[in-house]
């Protein structure tokens, strides 16, 4: 047995090996052995804490979309009480956290696992927690600055938004796109 895990938190650690192996080889490879040995633990410590892989890679899944969310709301909630000044926040913490993560931009949106109803009026259960966070403060947005608005305009606003901070995101990871700036830097730029 090697010596590769010390830091006592065995199940993040799995989760983040878990988020590795995925992104490298796909779900099929995710193998409860396979992590075990990559966190230098027994055959049995991960199912101390996952039964199976299904329930490690719902795990995964919830862990990814918590730490995203909290580092938007973190983010939002520094900002200026304004809320036009809360959503350009909201949008630069969205590209920054995945610069310093680009794992689980990888993890979240090659595999499918971010699932979105992009109606007005849809339910808010099971909705992505990022995304509710956007729409949450477009919605204050539109009765603070746009009353009036159909649900119709709303949709497309906030898919405007969305697909502005999603798409920036995108590029910065695509191979073959080369920008002599630093991204991190430039992103309020970019945002505003």
């Amino acid at each position: 047995m090697s010596d590769k895990y010390h830091h006592g938190d065995l199940r993040n650690a799995l989760i983040e090996e878990g988020i590795k192996m995925i992104n490298t080889s796909g779900e099929d490879s995710l193998s409860m052995r396979k992590l075990a040995e990559k966190c230098g633990v027994s055959m049995a410590a991960p199912y101390a804490h996952f039964k199976n892989k299904e329930e490690m890679i719902t795990a995964i899944k919830q862990y990814v979309e918590e730490a995203f969310t909290e580092y938007l709301e973190a983010a939002v909630n520094k900002a200026e009480a304004d809320v036009e000044a809360r959503i350009v926040a909201l949008g630069i913490a969205y590209v920054s956290f995945f610069i310093d993560n680009p794992e689980y931009f990888t993890f979240l949106f090659s595999r499918g696992y971010v699932h979105l109803n992009l109606d007005f009026h849809s339910s808010d259960e099971n909705i992505f927690k990022p995304y509710k966070l956007l729409k949450d403060l477009c919605t204050r947005y539109f009765d603070e600055k746009k009353p009036g608005l159909s649900d119709y305009e709303k949709e497309l606003d906030i898919i405007r938004i969305w697909s502005s901070v999603q798409g920036v995101t995108s590029i910065i990871f695509m191979k073959n796109v080369k920008w002599s700036h630093d991204w991190k830097e430039e992103i309020k730029n970019i945002i505003i």
